[in-house]
């Protein structure tokens, strides 16, 4: 396998999980992943939000970690990067309000280079026009974004573990998802882990 250098989109309360497990199994398979954030540089933080399922109608939200930055957002060209990764959380809310995401996310799109997108990172899709006519989930709540934007809506099961591949694009619903998420990217990226 060839390592891939891998873009990470995050903002401040990121979930927690979804960007650090991920940064974390891709550099111990092998690859190098940049996560950036606008207005920030290489060796600053953001702080993230731990997302959880307690019975409730909809997440509890906890204060996480702060997760170091390991490139400047402001040096990005998308053309340098193999893939792209988009976690959840709130930062995707806002993050796509910011013309310069909104671009480095449609270059993923329109080169077909394989993207990653988890729970609330679908709104950086939708806002980059990324959707219409694949088929993907997302957390539960962006259901009607997902299909207004033209996407074949594949709802979560009900442990929120499974992953929808299609094409270059792996898409989960939440953090359960890890291990099929992360595994289908891998494979999207020629990795292989071995049991």
């Amino acid at each position: 396998m060839a390592a891939k250098t891998i873009l990470m989109l995050v903002g401040d309360f990121v979930e927690d999980y979804e960007a650090m497990v991920p940064f974390q199994m891709l550099t111990l398979v092998g690859h190098t992943v940049h996560a950036v954030c606008p207005d920030k540089t290489a060796g600053q933080s953001v702080r993230t939000a731990v997302h959880d399922f307690e019975g409730d109608q909809t997440y509890s939200e906890k204060r996480g970690h702060n997760f170091a930055l390991t490139a400047t957002f402001d040096e990005v060209d998308p053309a340098d990067y193999d893939a792209l990764v988009i976690p959840g959380g709130r930062s995707p809310e806002y993050l796509r309000l910011n013309p310069r995401v909104v671009e480095i996310v449609r270059h993923f799109i329109d080169t077909d280079k394989p993207i990653a997108a988890i729970c609330h990172g679908q709104q950086l899709l939708i806002a980059a026009d990324g959707l219409a006519g694949k088929t993907c989930t997302a957390y539960p709540a962006l259901q009607p974004d997902v299909e207004r934007a033209g996407a074949n809506w594949i709802a979560p099961n009900e442990t929120f573990s499974n992953a929808v591949v299609d094409g270059q694009l792996v898409t989960a619903s939440a953090w359960p998802a890890h291990p099929a998420w992360i595994a289908e990217f891998c494979k999207l990226l020629g990795s292989t882990i071995e049991p």
